[in-house]
């Protein structure tokens, strides 16, 4: 998801199902919402979770910035420590190819790894292909592959693909997940692998998905759209990639209460994917406030008591709440088939120049009432909820 201070759930509601164009496509289904009970046989009971994550993608710049982080009774700590003995299993990073500001590539992904390995937490490498955000809004193309036809930008998906997961594994640190693709609804890599394009579209995606299998032949591979509540999204597309033959282990999904509806939609789209695509699924980005102020001086994404979920207070004991009742979501699944979710940028707290937009060094952070540590870089009870709780 693409994280700004101008975006708010009434853009997000924007972001629906794309139409088709005349391509070779399945056809669309409708796109009613699921209601009432979650859609779950049996009980979760006691039932662990594989993955336990959290989005540390802005960590090395923050770092850079002078962020620091600390115990929950102020004593100050490496975060990758901290992650490791919470019980994180996860650390997802996002890779964009040509950053304007030189972070999430791979230069900064090696010793970000690196530490992650010597910790002892999974890593989970998510390629937007793009040279910043990508999400259902924007997939726009990286510059150094403008005027690439369909066969160098498939040539292109492989090679930088295989390029970091092939550095990762050289270097002792071999990824464990990885995304292809970021929140995919409209497609990637935009005009040529839009939703219009299905045959380029899936094309592109299997160049990475055998980019990922040539360089780390146990990595398990996960396809990410966001809307987690929106079956019809669902079905339409993952149709389209069983139709054109793409290969892949696991779905991923995107599920933000203030913008993807509520959570028994969520439970019937996750048991009706996983049984009709015999995959299972994943949550691939989850968050909740821990407050409705904000630090710095940007309009924080979530700021009014209306974008609230009820039961889910805007507090510390609210923000670990709503993690357990996500990995409750997760566990539920039928017959195992959920593997866990996982806290977007968790570790984004507030630090001047650490913003959201990699081109403006004065750009602020709309997300630091969402992060795993407050104002005052203690660590949040939600962070040891979300390594410890159904591990």
């Amino acid at each position: 998801m693409r994280r700004r201070s101008v975006l708010t759930a009434a853009g997000a509601a924007a972001l629906a199902v794309p139409a088709l164009g005349a391509t070779q496509a399945v056809a669309a289904p409708g796109v009613s919402r699921s209601s009432g009970s979650s859609g779950s046989s049996g009980s979760s009971g006691g039932r662990r979770l594989k993955i336990r994550g959290v989005d540390i993608s802005s960590l090395p710049k923050n770092e850079d910035h002078g962020a620091v982080y600390r115990t929950a009774d102020g004593r100050r700590e490496d975060p990758v420590r901290l992650l490791a003995r919470a019980g994180v299993t996860h650390a997802r990073l996002k890779v964009w190819v040509n950053p304007a500001d030189g972070y999430n590539n791979k230069a900064h992904i090696l010793p970000l790894a690196r530490r992650l390995e010597r910790a002892g937490v999974g890593i989970w490498i998510d390629f937007h292909y793009s040279d910043s955000w990508a999400d259902p809004a924007h997939q726009t193309k990286p510059a150094a592959w403008a005027d690439l036809d369909v066969a160098g930008l498939t040539r292109a998906v492989y090679d930088h693909t295989a390029d970091v997961l092939g550095a990762l594994k050289r270097q002792g640190t071999p990824a464990q997940l990885v995304q292809i693709g970021n929140e995919l609804n409209g497609g990637l890599i935009w005009p040529e692998g839009n939703w219009e394009h299905f045959d380029t579209m899936t094309a592109l995606l299997k160049a990475g998905l055998s980019a990922a299998r040539d360089t780390t032949p146990r990595i398990r591979t996960i396809l990410h759209l966001a809307n987690g509540g929106d079956n019809g999204l669902y079905r339409w597309w993952f149709d389209n990639m069983v139709a054109y033959g793409v290969d892949f282990d696991i779905i991923g999904l995107s599920y933000y209460p203030f913008w993807h509806g509520p959570m028994a939609d969520v439970a019937a789209n996750m048991a009706d994917i996983t049984a009709r695509y015999g995959k299972p699924c994943v949550i691939a980005e989850t968050a909740y406030p821990f407050t409705l102020e904000s630090e710095d001086d940007v309009n924080d994404i979530l700021n009014d008591p209306s974008q609230l979920t009820e039961g889910f207070p805007a507090t510390p004991a609210g923000q670990a709440a709503w993690l357990r009742a996500v990995a409750d979501l997760a566990a539920g699944v039928p017959d195992g088939q959920g593997l866990g979710y996982c806290c977007w940028e968790g570790l984004w707290t507030y630090r001047a120049g650490s913003g959201w937009d990699p081109t403006d060094p004065s750009s602020g952070n709309a997300w630091e009432n969402l992060a795993l540590f407050d104002f005052q870089d203690r660590a949040l009870p939600g962070l040891r909820t979300l390594g410890r709780y159904r591990s």
